[in-house]
């Protein structure tokens, strides 16, 4: 019994826990919101099930795995505080641009453009999210840890699905993604705590 309770009683002792996962909540939350309403997005502007499969699935997935390969080598440079930071405002940016998508219409060139910067974006900032998970673990507790950790991560996408349509029928599909977008900003901000708070050996 003492070896299942061990890892949580040493996270939860640590300075700055429930910080740590307050983070891990709200990081991508913004995020998730748009990503839960991307696919009647695009079918309700117009475009045909093959386009989706085209550039979401197509163009979508390489920028995506090609965001995630470019997370982990910017990191190198960057740090992940500082990978966190840019990336978390290019997921913003990037949700912002299906609130423009949503202003122009069906625009086959745009959504791939779009669809193209959010999933990048959304690679990027995966990697420095799981890269922020990992070095929040005791090594001798990092399995258990790390799996407190992205369980917590698929919390908000659960609560947010059940909400978001609801959200795009009472403000409008441009005015929806702007809200996602300001959303995700309260995540960014408590980087400046975490920095402050986590003890040095914690940090990054």
């Amino acid at each position: 019994k003492e070896a299942v309770i061990e890892p949580f009683i040493e996270f939860f002792k640590r300075q700055g826990a429930w910080l740590i996962l307050l983070f891990i909540l709200l990081y991508k939350i913004g995020d998730n919101m748009a990503s839960a309403m991307n696919v009647p997005f695009i079918l309700n502007l117009g475009f045909e099930k093959q386009d989706y499969f085209l550039i979401v699935k197509g163009l979508g997935m390489f920028s995506l795995f090609g965001g995630m390969f470019l997370g982990g080598l910017i990191m190198v440079r960057l740090g992940i505080y500082r990978s966190l930071w840019v990336f978390g405002v290019l997921q913003m940016l990037s949700t912002l641009g299906f609130s423009l998508l949503a202003l122009v219409g069906k625009n086959h060139a745009l959504l791939s453009g779009v669809v193209v910067f959010e999933l990048l974006s959304t690679g990027l900032g995966t990697t420095a999210y799981s890269a922020f998970m990992a070095s929040q673990t005791n090594k001798r507790f990092t399995a258990t840890q790390y799996a407190l950790m992205t369980s917590l991560m698929a919390v908000p996408g659960t609560i947010v699905a059940a909400t978001t349509g609801y959200m795009v029928k009472f403000l409008g599909w441009s005015e929806f993604y702007v809200l996602a977008a300001i959303i995700a900003a309260p995540g960014l901000f408590l980087l400046f705590k975490l920095k402050s708070s986590i003890a040095s050996k914690r940090s990054v």
